[in-house]
């Protein structure tokens, strides 16, 4: 997907180009560019083969890739759903021919588009066994990693065509650091608290970190692969659903939730499937922030009065006195309730949670009502709550004023406002364009004095395997340029001076 571009109108073909260029020269060190057809609603379908040094070749079936971001991959599976079996054999026939041609050993991937009419186009081979290759190996039984071994080392492969069959379906998703509603921007930063669903017999999780390492700007932004595997496909999909659910980050911004709603999306349930499936149900797929609800208020606070309490309780117990009422942690008025208020920070606006202690639990006033509440929290912030008769479970992962809620599925952010604590530094950029990820410069548009509209692209970033183009948030006038091409620069940091007109 690298220098890919699509002109659909010849006013813009000259920018489209230039870019193209840019990006090639950058990622391969060659700008030819190629002019293809562009298929409108096609499919991106994928045939795995293997060849040895004997003349044996065979297919392994396909994987369905649609589901992409910027030409890269989101969710793999397999087999791709509604391929009738005479197309299957033609595409895993027609990719074998090709691996042939070329004296092709060893395993590869033959990359199609498939038009709704059944037509299908080759795009290109790349001779290595790709991220998605679990998904093959799930429904084939095969180990694909030691079927290169075998063959490397001189043998034959381990199946001819005929003893290859399909069992069950499989489905992967790649777990990126981006920001999905910032149009996917790679994220970098310090994995610090990482969980993975439970692995097993039909769930499988590939990945190189783990809590503590850090996503860096010197390779791609995927934390790990989610696989699945199930009798059938409608089975699979429920199957991933939970393994999103389960699976937790806090440190940098992900994209489970966004995993999450594809794989709840009716579209993808009925397999309605194309290479702008992310454009179509854009909105749905990624709806506007909404205001966190009453259970989340209320699972944060609770958090955090019970992990007050646990350290108070410590202190008092390692201190010389632990009866003393200095050590208490329970709000205590003269002359009236113990009462207290926790402000949280959503997004944007503070939420007020109002509590009065009781023996054993609290009460807390919400913006929809008040509930009494009780709950236990586990030193690895696993929390069971009774809300109002209502037994439900979170966890809570701290990190100074931050608080993460994991709650059936979702994943909410929130802050701990402590009025003591100090003034909140938190600045605006101003007139300021800072830089929205660790990068290099690789193109500047403007000069300094230039006067530009809102929107007008003024600097172009590479970082992660992608671009990124600051534009104008306004009209106004450039004061300053501090980088030139071919610079690198921190996350934050300020690249031109603004004024807004």
């Amino acid at each position: 997907g690298k220098g890919m571009r699509v002109v659909s109108n010849i006013e813009e073909f000259d920018v489209q180009l230039n870019g193209a260029k840019r990006e090639a020269i950058n990622a391969f060190g060659d700008d030819r560019v190629l002019i293809e057809r562009y298929v409108t609603r096609p499919r991106h379908v994928e045939i795995q083969v293997f060849a040895d040094t004997h003349g044996n070749c065979v297919y392994l079936f396909e994987r369905d890739c649609s589901i992409q971001r910027r030409h890269q991959k989101v969710v793999e599976e397999a087999p791709a759903p509604n391929l009738d079996p005479h197309t299957r054999r033609r595409m895993g026939e027609a990719a074998v021919a090709a691996a042939k041609a070329i004296g092709y050993v060893g395993a590869g991937t033959v990359e199609f588009l498939l038009d709704e009419d059944g037509s299908f186009f080759f795009m290109e081979m790349n001779t290595r066994l790709q991220v998605e290759h679990p998904v093959t190996e799930y429904i084939t039984g095969q180990d694909l990693v030691e079927w290169q071994l075998r063959v490397a080392a001189g043998g034959p492969l381990p199946l001819n065509q005929d003893q290859l069959s399909i069992h069950g379906h499989a489905i992967e998703v790649r777990l990126y650091a981006e920001d999905p509603q910032k149009g996917f921007l790679p994220q970098t930063g310090r994995l610090e608290h990482l969980v993975f669903p439970p692995e097993g017999a039909f769930v499988r999780v590939d990945t190189g970190v783990r809590s503590g390492d850090t996503i860096s700007i010197h390779y791609d932004p995927m934390i790990a692969k989610l696989i699945v595997w199930a009798e059938d496909r409608p089975s699979a999909m429920r199957r991933l659903r939970t393994a999103l659910s389960q699976t937790q980050v806090v440190g940098l911004r992900t994209n489970t939730e966004f995993l999450l709603a594809i794989a709840s999306h009716p579209a993808f349930l009925a397999a309605d499937l194309d290479t702008r499936f992310i454009e179509r149900h854009q909105t749905e797929l990624l709806p506007e922030p909404a205001p966190v609800g009453d259970d989340v208020l209320a699972l944060a606070a609770l958090g955090v009065l019970l992990d007050r309490s646990a350290k108070a309780r410590a202190r008092a117990a390692a201190s010389g006195d632990p009866y003393s009422p200095w050590a208490g942690n329970d709000g205590w008025r003269l002359n009236d309730d113990a009462h207290d208020t926790l402000t949280l920070r959503d997004g944007g606006t503070d939420r007020a949670v109002h509590l009065i202690y009781r023996r054993g639990g609290y009460r807390l006033t919400l913006p929809g009502g008040a509930v009494e509440a009780t709950g236990q929290l586990a030193e690895d912030g696993n929390l069971s709550v009774d809300l109002g008769g209502l037994r439900t479970s979170a966890t809570i992962i701290r990190r100074g004023a931050d608080i993460t809620v994991f709650h059936q599925g979702g994943s909410h952010r929130l802050t701990l406002i402590e009025p003591l604590a100090g003034v909140d530094d938190a600045e605006a950029s101003g007139g300021k364009l800072i830089a929205p990820m660790p990068g290099r410069i690789i193109a500047m548009l403007v000069e300094p004095g230039a006067e530009v509209t809102k929107g007008q692209p003024l600097i172009v970033m590479e970082a992660m395997k992608m671009e990124h183009t600051i534009k104008a948030p306004a009209k106004g006038r450039i004061e300053k340029v501090r980088y030139a091409v071919g610079d690198q620069v921190e996350d934050g940091a300020e690249l031109i001076g603004f004024e807004e007109a």
